[in-house]
């Protein structure tokens, strides 16, 4: 078998065998087969698109190429959840303990963040003493002991994933369904877990910016999900605005918190709840959305969500005590809080703007080796269609270094567009797809 064959047969539109992608997968990863003929494949990949067979196996041989974690001695059913990402989706913090709290096994392997804002680990990193680079017999031990455990992805994981994904972000080949499907489901599928969970975004924060592009990729990841015998559930959520109020990894751990503690309702809460229902329906755990809604509001009003996110902390070396004093968690030197400057109605954010503005605060990476502050960031104060007054706070910004404060405010003042013509407000949840439906 020749690479040279495989990448001539893609690029005329034919179907590769499983065959031809495991040879891909495997001599890419061992060396063999070097960059420049392994990027003419993925070109030829972008061009002429795989169907739903060859994106499963494409799945299936890099989520082979590394460890595959085995979950079998944790009792009950496992879950593991993901999303696309956004600008202040903080929902894993909130949906974790929550379907935990009402019998959910939620065992999640997660990354850092790259680009505007830190990713999951990066946030529960900000709570003082916590290590989250657990060894698997310490993760499965965890999860056994609380419910839930939330870790960072060892290098033994889809290492094929990490390679193929370093050559697609320099050859203009990030944004093919079927490469970034594989990316997403290799690792969900590497994890172990026995069903899966996925938020989909759409809007102007999100990679998928129409709601038909966000349905086409969680139809792909759906069917993979179904070929792989691994039940998978997608809900396509709105990113035309911050979901949260709080860009930042120590403010956005506060907010998940404060959603724990029953202290802040809205997008964010909804999201986190129609997420965490999915969970539990898609477990066996509840026999409708509505009934499983109805126990996770219980497992918050009572406060069973935010011990079980304490127990958590606790059993990865934090301080357990952030849960009852926020103050605890890192804090800024100062805040520069930012008013509008007219009257009028907020018709559009700029999502990534405000994670821009973040950014330049010290909260997310230009590269993968920068360090980031978790103190800093901002929270907006506002939401799509609230009426604006000249003068109101819009946003306030955390900072601890001035170097790029101008240029934040800037960023911050320009993704927020006010006008006098009342907008529409958006959908929170556009769609649910699920592999078993299919």
């Amino acid at each position: 078998m020749l690479i040279q064959d495989i990448i001539l047969k893609k690029r005329n539109g034919h179907p590769l065998s499983t065959e031809e992608i495991d040879f891909f997968v495997k001599g890419y990863t061992a060396g063999v087969i070097p960059d420049y003929q392994a990027s003419a494949l993925l070109m030829a990949v972008w061009f002429a698109q795989m169907n739903e067979r060859e994106t499963a196996d494409l799945t299936r041989a890099i989520a082979d190429s590394g460890e595959i974690v085995d979950l079998s001695t944790i009792d009950g059913v496992k879950i593991d959840k993901h999303s696309t990402g956004g600008v202040a989706d903080t929902t894993t913090l909130i949906t974790a303990p929550l379907a935990a709290a009402c019998g959910g096994r939620v065992a999640k392997i997660s990354g850092r963040g790259l680009g505007h804002t830190g990713g999951t680990i990066d946030k529960l990193e900000s709570i003082p003493g916590l290590d989250p680079m657990l060894a698997m017999d310490d993760f499965i031990r965890v999860v056994s002991a609380c419910g839930l455990a939330i870790i960072s992805q060892s290098p033994n994981l889809v290492p094929a994933d990490k390679l193929l994904y370093g050559l697609r972000d320099v050859t203009g080949t990030v944004d093919n369904v079927s490469l970034i499907s594989s990316s997403i489901m290799s690792k969900k599928l590497a994890a172990g877990a026995d069903v899966i969970v996925l938020d989909v975004k759409c809007g102007n924060g999100a990679f998928m910016r129409s709601v038909d592009q966000a349905r086409t990729l969680a139809a792909m990841m759906a069917s993979i999900g179904r070929q792989a015998n691994k039940p998978t559930s997608v809900l396509i959520t709105d990113m035309s605005q911050p979901l949260g109020q709080a860009v930042g990894n120590a403010l956005e751990v506060e907010e998940a918190i404060q959603v724990l503690r029953g202290e802040v309702t809205g997008d964010l809460k909804r999201v986190a709840l129609a997420l965490a229902a999915e969970m539990l329906v898609a477990a066996g755990l509840s026999e409708g959305i509505d009934r499983a809604e109805a126990r996770l509001e219980a497992a918050l009003n009572n406060g069973d969500g935010l011990q079980r996110l304490q127990r958590m902390i606790e059993l990865l070396g934090g301080d357990p005590r952030v849960c009852d004093d926020s103050a605890l968690l890192p804090r800024a030197a100062e805040t520069v809080m930012l008013k509008a400057d007219r009257a009028g109605y907020l018709i559009d954010i700029d999502s990534v703007g405000i994670g821009q503005a973040a950014q330049l605060l010290g909260a997310g990476r230009a590269t993968k080796d920068d360090t980031i502050d978790p103190a800093v960031g901002l929270e907006v104060k506002v939401r799509l269609g609230d009426r604006i007054e000249a003068g109101m706070p819009v946003a306030e910004l955390h900072v601890n270094r001035r170097d790029h404060l101008e240029a934040a405010v800037e960023k911050v003042r320009g993704s927020l567009t006010v006008d006098d013509q009342i907008p529409r407000a958006p959908e929170l949840i556009y769609a649910r797809i699920r592999s078993r439906e299919e």
